[in-house]
């Protein structure tokens, strides 16, 4: 293993689900970065265990996941936190900006309510703040404000190695959809300072929230300041995409929806309904047959599979 990621355990695991990164501890026990999604949390406790295991191998020393530190609180990045703090009593530490909301688990607040999506209810026992420095393992990470994607996300920061915990700020091809944008509010120019911000730091490696580690940082960026510049170019693409991610990610939470409950979804769904009637409306009379007709466009490119009575994820 390269030098600069020795002490990390990488789970890269798929777009259902975030990456998640063990920082092994330095006699103080471990630090797991994102959980990843609730479907996948018996998954995501037994990666983390097993890792835990390999590093106390030829020791004494007892398994232990001491924090699990959320870069955001999407679906994908949270949904193991329940688990992990049963499993192993582990301390659930999420964005200072997040923190009140996750206590009162005010699901307007968070995102699983506007986006049709499912979170184990869990309790946040601290916080993190940008301009703060997390001491993980025998690591310093600076934590950076990261808004874009979701205004609250933070990025970490280990300078010595050059190592960037990215999340959905920057992948290898782009980075997550600018979710501020698709309810009137200012992103881009969020995405786009994140973007020059990162290019200030003299990163080696990056990890994503989805995707493999990369080290073309240059050329990262180069393809996500173009996809950021369509956006701005074509909002209404935009969101269209928005709502192609929003189904496709729904079939990858549920693995197969008959058409009733499919548009019962796509009607009681805030932010998809937002979307329909933001771009959506002149092509299909509710959003239902909005959502009918987009999950039709994603069977013909293979990326949804059509059943009998309805819609499988491929």
């Amino acid at each position: 293993m390269n030098a600069a990621l020795h002490g990390l355990s990488i789970f890269e695991r798929g777009w259902l689900s975030s990456n998640n990164v063990l920082v092994q501890g330095d006699g103080g026990g471990a630090t797991l970065i994102d959980s990843s999604h609730t479907v996948h949390a018996a998954q995501t406790v037994a990666l983390v265990r097993h890792a835990l295991a390999q590093a106390t191998e030829h020791s004494e020393a007892v398994p232990w996941l001491l924090q699990v530190v959320n870069t955001h609180l999407h679906s994908d990045h949270c949904g193991g936190n329940a688990a992990l703090h049963r499993e192993f009593g582990a301390r659930v530490l999420v964005p200072q900006s997040s923190f009140r909301a996750v206590q009162a688990w005010d699901l307007d607040e968070l995102s699983f309510r506007h986006t049709g999506q499912r979170c184990e209810r869990f309790e946040a026992h601290g916080s993190v703040t940008p301009g703060q420095t997390l001491f993980l393992g025998a690591r310093a990470w600076a934590v950076l404000a990261a808004p874009g994607h979701d205004p609250d996300s933070v990025l970490l920061f280990n300078v010595d190695h050059g190592v960037l915990i990215s999340a959905d700020a920057l992948w290898e091809n782009g980075f997550g959809v600018v979710f501020p944008e698709l309810v009137g509010e200012p992103g881009f120019d969020d995405v786009a300072a994140v973007l020059d911000l990162i290019d200030t730091l003299p990163v080696q490696w990056v990890i994503p929230g989805h995707g493999a580690p990369f080290q073309d940082v240059k050329g990262a960026l180069q393809r996500a300041r173009a996809r950021l510049e369509g956006m701005r170019a074509e909002p209404a693409r935009h969101a269209r995409h928005a709502a192609r991610v929003l189904l496709k990610y729904h079939l990858m939470e549920e693995r197969r929806q008959a058409w009733p409950e499919l548009r019962a979804w796509a009607e009681t769904t805030p932010l998809f309904v937002r979307v329909w009637q933001a771009v959506g409306k002149g092509e299909a009379a509710s959003p239902a047959a909005w959502c009918e007709q987009i999950a039709r466009a994603l069977a013909g490119s293979g990326a949804l599979k059509l059943i009998n009575d309805g819609v499988h994820d491929a």
